[in-house]
């Protein structure tokens, strides 16, 4: 590393590099295309930047004049191609490195000036770029190293074609750095017709992604959304908090619902102009404002040194928003909190977000009045009595002291304490819901774990309990197996021809690596090889856009309930490709004899009758034909149409070809 470079990361106390910087300056990765996978809030703008400099800099420490840019960045958002600005302005700042941005919602005159006076790096939006490429006002025949940052959310906002046009018409000899969170097949595509003997690289998400982030689910009633947001805000106190909504409409009621009760809050959405988004974010890091309201597209990008909690006021759309969202918080190893609002009606998505996503959250209800005030008492001492005191202090002191008693100096001070704060809500609790997960039980349940379930029923099943502790069963692989369990299974259509292939790109494996599958209701086992199971491990942590199947090892998985399988108390059935079906009995079939079963004996009071598994209701198709004939006629109430009655009275019936006429 440089000199300069080395200055500047000092000043800024970076003395430990993150995974994914040390992964782009090993001597493997020297002088080659990249394709790097890391998650938000691991340092890719400081990794990038430091695997570039050599190819600005070469030996020296500084640059020369600026003429036409080196390199080329390019970013989703406005407020990401910003945050790059300054992070390579600071970066390249000793080197006499010029940095100048094109965005959208700017001046493109003003633009057009500052590329005219030159420029070392230029960082922008595709669409902004491009249209200063069409003009000819970007000057690209000096470039060589080209950055797509994020580049799985430009594919997402529809920047393909501003992309590759952007790669086409940069020169050939360009470095081409390729940053994405995941590696979709359009990320796969644009790096093997862009990219020249790519190096890839790939960080683990626990590296990188929520390493230290402490994920929390709140319960709340479903009109308890705003509230909660209230009494979550009370209870950390963050210096920053980032709220996120799913719309608009979202943003400006509660913006409005937290200015009126007191606190200082802006927003972010796509329908403020960029002096407008620039202000509040300004705002934010001056400390002017605590709290931002925002929609997930306003939000990509921003990097806020104090932003320790991140709430979603509105569950996001996938896990990979949600990773997104809970990534603004826990940056460069500071901790910080992710909460999520979840009311009853939306409990079963949420528990599929982090399953997914592979986070263990801490299920609760919304903090109360009482733990906030408790708290309020305790941070009071803190602020009150951290500052020394002057003369001028003591001198209103004993001023007071000789008018009023102690007590009611401090009864008063506290209660200007208190007028400053905005005022906890009353949150009802919606209760837990039956059947929940065992990992969501809190510390007030004292129900014992049913692990005497296969015991009462006499039902061993030697084969899973082998599964279960990692070890192939008797009819596994020839080397040794583990067995693995995916969160996908025959209700949701899962079938051994489309979960092999599914297997094999999520873990990185061939299809000789994969023993037995066995599909079951509601989930699927499989093994692995063992000499491949160490790196299939580390892989399938990361998530899936394309699937979102959650895939965990069975001997790590948690123990969860029993499955629609162990609770039926019919014996349990292998699925095969051959065989679906189960008869209840070995009586033989009369020939003809399958007639459609009517209603149960005795009365169901509107209730469903059960059939017992195994069983089912058959069609029309499956019973003797004389059954289809004429069964309309059975119904009772049923009349046979009449022709001449079509024509007077509209009744149903057939049109006569040749149409009568009637005189009055």
């Amino acid at each position: 590393m440089s000199a300069p470079l080395a200055r500047a990361l000092a000043e800024r106390n970076y003395d430990r590099p993150t995974p994914v910087q040390l992964a782009v300056l090993t001597d493997e990765a020297a002088d080659r295309d990249l394709l790097v996978s890391a998650q938000t809030g691991s340092g890719k703008t400081l990794a990038y930047g430091l695997a570039m400099a050599k190819d600005l800099l070469g030996d020296a420490e500084r640059f020369e004049r600026a003429g036409a840019p080196l390199a080329l960045i390019v970013a989703p958002t406005r407020e990401l191609a910003l945050q790059v600005h300054r992070e390579l302005a600071w970066l390249y700042e000793h080197a006499s490195g010029r940095v100048v941005s094109c965005v959208g919602g700017m001046d493109p005159r003003r633009e057009q000036r500052e590329l005219a006076a030159g420029a070392h790096i230029v960082v922008g939006t595709p669409g902004r770029l491009c249209d200063h490429l069409r003009r000819g006002r970007l000057d690209i025949s000096e470039l060589k190293v080209v950055v797509l940052d994020e580049a799985d959310e430009m594919l997402n906002l529809g920047f393909r074609e501003d992309m590759e046009f952007i790669l086409k018409t940069t020169p050939d000899t360009r470095r081409t750095l390729m940053f994405s969170a995941t590696f979709p097949r359009g990320i796969v595509a644009l790096a093997k017709q862009y990219q020249q003997r790519a190096f890839r690289i790939e960080v683990a998400g626990d590296e990188g992604g929520h390493a230290d982030i402490e994920y929390r689910a709140i319960r709340i009633a479903p009109g308890d959304a705003e509230h909660a947001v209230v009494n979550v805000l009370r209870f950390y106190e963050a210096p920053s908090a980032l709220v996120f909504c799913s719309t608009r409409d979202g943003v400006r009621h509660l913006q409005a619902a937290l200015l009126e009760r007191g606190f200082s809050v802006v927003a972010l959405s796509g329908e403020l102009t960029q002096n407008e988004r620039t202000t509040a974010l300004q705002s934010l890091r001056d400390g002017r404002s605590r709290v931002c309201v925002a929609t997930d597209v306003a939000a990509r990008g921003i990097d806020l040194p104090s932003l320790d909690l991140v709430i979603h006021a509105d569950l996001p759309n996938d896990a990979e928003v949600m990773q997104h969202r809970s990534g603004r918080t826990g940056r460069a190893g500071r901790k910080g909190t992710s909460v999520m609002l979840v009311p009853p009606v939306r409990r079963r998505r949420a528990e599929m977000l982090l399953n997914v996503s592979g986070i263990d959250a801490v299920w609760g209800t919304a903090p109360q009045p009482d733990e906030i005030r408790k708290l309020d008492h305790e941070r009071m001492k803190d602020v009150l009595f951290t500052e020394e005191t002057t003369a001028d202090d003591l001198a209103l002191a004993q001023a007071l002291l000789a008018e009023r008693s102690a007590e009611e100096i401090a009864a008063s001070l506290a209660r200007l304490y208190r007028a400053r704060l905005p005022s906890p809500e009353d949150i009802m609790d919606p209760g837990e819901r039956a059947g929940r997960p065992r990992e969501d039980r809190g510390r007030n349940d004292t129900r014992a774990p049913r692990d005497d379930v296969r015991a009462s029923r006499g039902d061993d099943r030697p084969e899973r309990a082998r599964a279960k502790s990692g070890k192939s069963s008797k009819h596994g692989m020839a080397d040794g197996s583990v067995w693995f369990r995916a969160n996908i299974g025959r209700k949701k259509n899962a079938e051994a021809r489309w979960l092999l292939p599914m297997i094999c790109r999520r873990g990185g494996i061939d299809k000789n690596d994969i023993g037995a599958i066995k599909i079951m209701d509601t989930t699927t086992e499989f093994e692995i090889s063992e000499r491949v199971v160490e790196s299939f491990a580390a892989k399938i942590k990361r998530p899936d856009k394309e699937d979102n199947i959650r895939i965990e090892s069975m001997a790590d998985a948690p123990q969860r309930q029993a499955s629609s399988e162990e609770r039926s108390h019919a014996p349990r059935r292998e699925s095969s490709d051959s065989d679906h079906r189960e008869r209840r009995d070995d009586r033989p079939r009369e020939p003809g004899g399958f007639k459609p079963q009517g209603k149960p004996h005795g009365k169901t009071h509107g209730k469903s009758h059960e059939k017992p598994y195994g069983e089912r209701t058959p069609k029309f198709d499956d019973a003797p034909s004389f059954a289809k004939k004429k069964k309309h006629k059975n119904k009772p109430g049923y009349a046979e149409p009449s022709v001449t009655s079509w024509s007077e009275k509209g009744a149903p019936g057939k049109k006569p070809k040749t149409k009568k006429k009637y005189r009055a």
